[in-house]
């Protein structure tokens, strides 16, 4: 055993100390050892936490400690989890794989003999932590897109209505006599926006001012040319990742939304030299959830799918582009996929546009000859 390496036991568990109650002790210093090791990787802390709160959900579920799992109770809380009824709906079966490879990462943590924390419970306990989720319980990876069926995109009459409604909202709120009508201005704005570019939410949110750029083999969008996204998705632990969206032709009124948004309504917030793009009433940096309400109420204002959720405007933009005839490597470059694959998972082109290419192929292949059936 290595005690220079980050979350061992010789480094966490305190020497010469002598405990009333053990277990307790020990847990608490486990989770703080993997803490540690997963704080060396470079993981941040919102990745973490979550994964901590999971092993404590194990253990207050089992009433056991890790020396004392064994399969059974993770599958007891597996099963658990999936048959919750109520408001507390059961876990998708993506959540459950994700969830089994959270313990399983913490449980390899325990049984990796440079951490020393077999030794330490064998010592202690009597009992050394095994393997929980193993071939034989665990959630195969048997396809390779497991979100739920409601995500999907939005057809164009249904972005369409989502738009319309989002821009009645203004008009509404002042007839009402209510505050408010000012930020269902920016709400509106900030959806087209997330449409336009097929950004993620948190991406959108940490867009600031001088990533709104001019793109000089496209004079005509003016100063709306492109958008970087500097806080893309990250990997690994690895640093976000940056890429450079451009606007297309065929989505060019959102150079307007966003000169109407930089020039007119903006400038009502006040914000200062806040650097961010779309700020809040209170001169703060517009939230991913704030986002988020955004697209559910003008959603819910148009009438459509309650399953339907903000990243879907992101699913659309991809098949939208690939209807619009980009080419797939083009597309990948525009939202930030690192394989194309993930890209083509993202792509659902409507039956309109299939039949087009499924008719230029047949009058390719017989030519006059072939005609359209009525």
């Amino acid at each position: 055993m290595s005690g220079e390496a980050p979350g061992s036991a010789r480094l966490v568990l305190a020497r010469n100390v002598i405990h009333l109650d053990p277990a307790p002790a020990v847990f608490d210093a486990m989770l703080e050892g993997w803490a540690r090791q997963q704080t060396a990787q470079l993981l941040r802390a919102e990745t973490i936490r979550p994964r901590l709160r999971l092993v404590r959900r194990l253990a207050e579920f089992t009433g056991l400690y890790p020396w004392q799992w064994t399969p059974e109770e993770g599958e007891a809380f597996i099963a658990h989890l999936r048959s919750q009824r109520g408001e507390r709906k059961g876990i998708e079966l993506s959540t459950a794989r994700g969830y089994e490879v959270t313990i399983g990462l913490f449980v390899s943590y325990l049984l990796d003999v440079r951490y020393g924390w077999g030794a330490a419970c064998a010592q202690r306990f009597g009992q050394e932590p095994q393997e929980v989720f193993h071939e034989g319980n665990s959630v195969f990876h048997t396809v390779e897109f497991e979100a739920h069926p409601s995500r999907r995109p939005l057809a164009y009459d249904e972005v369409q209505a989502l738009f319309d409604a989002a821009d009645a909202r203004p008009s509404r709120i002042r007839g009402q006599g209510r505050k408010g009508a000012l930020c269902a201005l920016r709400d509106a704005a900030v959806i087209k926006t997330v449409y336009g570019y097929g950004t993620r939410r948190t991406e959108s949110s940490r867009v600031d001012l001088v990533d709104v750029r001019a793109n000089p083999k496209m004079p005509v969008f003016g100063r709306y040319g492109a958008v970087m996204v500097r806080y893309g998705k990250t990997v690994k632990g690895g640093p976000p990742k940056r890429r450079t969206v451009l606007t297309v032709p065929e989505l060019d009124w959102s150079t307007d939304t966003l000169d109407q948004w930089v020039t007119e309504i903006r400038p009502h917030f006040d914000p200062g030299r806040h650097p961010a793009l779309w700020v809040t009433e209170r001169l703060g940096r517009l939230s991913p959830r704030s986002i988020n309400e955004a697209f559910c109420t003008a959603r819910d204002d148009a009438g459509l799918d309650p399953a339907l959720d903000l990243h879907c405007l992101r699913y659309s933009y991809i098949s939208h582009l690939v209807e619009f005839g980009y080419p797939m490597r083009f597309v990948q470059e525009q939202v930030g996929h690192s394989h194309g694959a993930t890209t083509a998972l993202y792509t659902v082109v409507s039956n309109e546009f299939r039949n087009t290419l499924l008719e230029a192929s047949m009058r390719k292949r017989l030519g006059e000859v072939w005609e359209v059936p009525r």
